[in-house]
């Protein structure tokens, strides 16, 4: 790797998405231990630009990654890129979801090979245990559980907005009198699971905690006894479902609204095989059952941009420190790209 570091950091394209992978605090960070740190502008980040300029970064327009960017620097984002071009030629760093058989991972990554790239996946930033090291688990769980309790409440409006936390708390806080919720919440303590506790504790509802144990023996009437399911866990092998659609017409099912955090949708790795569309900030809930018995899914992939500010910047203060490391062929890195090399050889293989 050379001694001097680059990355350009993009505008996120998709509609509704306005966290950013690096605060400017932590771009500032980083420039003074040597990083050339160039910024797009955008219409949507949650942060303004003025504050990236006054980090010291470069400014340039939104999108002008595709002809501006040299080959060899790093392009940064979060979210799925744009269409064109059609050959990717730089190494980015973002959410590429393309290593576990998701919708659109082939197309994406012949792109990569086509035009001699790399997808560095943040998906694939992980130690030596598989541990993320830099996630959004926490504010994805923390909205997830707080999208389903408003809903239950018959308070969740749509399109959504994003917010901060102090405002979404303020509409969570307040419980209809006698109100007596209960939620179980699948991945208790990992980052999501843990977020989604703290959103229901925040809302007054009562929360029991399932894990990898509970999830080896289930007691699926015990599940089904529950007003709100939260799935956060995270998983790299497929699992027994939590839910079947026999479940849906359970006579003594309570449930009434699942919120699934992991949205592995479309994946083998799917423990919610109920529903077969993600839904969306237009469309944030399927219903599975109407009438008498409802049951509802909420089930959004990018739920930390509804918290942008509060989930960019913990999230930056974990990749910072990992961005730097880039110049060092650190072992992180390398992962990553074994990850994507597996990924690209798979595709053709298959």
């Amino acid at each position: 790797m050379p001694d001097t570091l680059s990355l350009w950091m993009r505008h996120e394209t998709r509609p509704n998405e306005q966290r950013a992978a690096l605060a400017p605090e932590d771009a500032r960070r980083l420039i003074e231990r040597g990083v050339l740190l160039t910024v797009e502008e955008s219409t949507q980040r949650v942060f303004p630009i003025h504050e990236y300029a006054a980090a010291g970064c470069e400014i340039v327009p939104q999108g002008s990654w595709v002809s501006l960017c040299p080959a060899e620097e790093h392009v940064l984002g979060l979210k799925e890129l744009p269409d064109e071009p059609a050959l990717l030629r730089h190494r980015h760093i973002f959410f590429g979801h393309a290593y576990k058989g998701q919708a659109g991972a082939g197309p994406l990554l012949r792109r990569f090979e086509a035009g001699g790239g790399v997808l560095l996946d943040l998906e694939s930033l992980v130690d030596v245990d598989g541990h993320r090291l830099a996630a959004f688990g926490h504010w994805a769980g923390y909205a997830g559980a707080a999208l389903a309790v408003l809903h239950r409440r018959g308070l969740l409006t749509s399109p959504l907005v994003s917010l901060s936390q102090g405002a979404l708390d303020a509409t969570l806080r307040p419980s209809p009198a006698g109100e007596s919720l209960t939620a179980v919440v699948i991945g208790a303590y990992g980052r999501g699971g843990r977020g989604a506790c703290d959103a229901l504790r925040t809302a007054g509802v009562e929360a029991s905690r399932w894990n990898s144990a509970e999830t080896r023996a289930l007691d699926r009437d015990a599940l089904l006894a529950h007003d709100i399911l939260v799935n956060a866990i995270g998983t790299d092998h497929p699992v027994a479902p939590f839910l079947t659609r026999a479940d849906l017409d359970d006579p003594r099912r309570r449930l009434s609204v699942i919120s699934d955090v992991t949205c592995d949708v479309g994946s083998d790795l799917n423990a919610l095989p109920v529903y077969d569309r993600a839904t969306d900030w237009e469309h944030p809930v399927e219903q599975l059952r109407r009438h008498s018995r409802p049951l509802d899914v909420i089930a959004i992939d990018n739920l930390p941009s509804l918290l942008p500010a509060e989930a960019s910047r913990a999230f930056s203060a974990d990749l910072w420190p990992l961005l730097l490391a880039l110049r060092e062929g650190s072992p992180v890195w390398e992962r990553c790209l074994h990850d994507f090399r597996r990924a690209v050889a798979s595709v053709d293989g298959g």
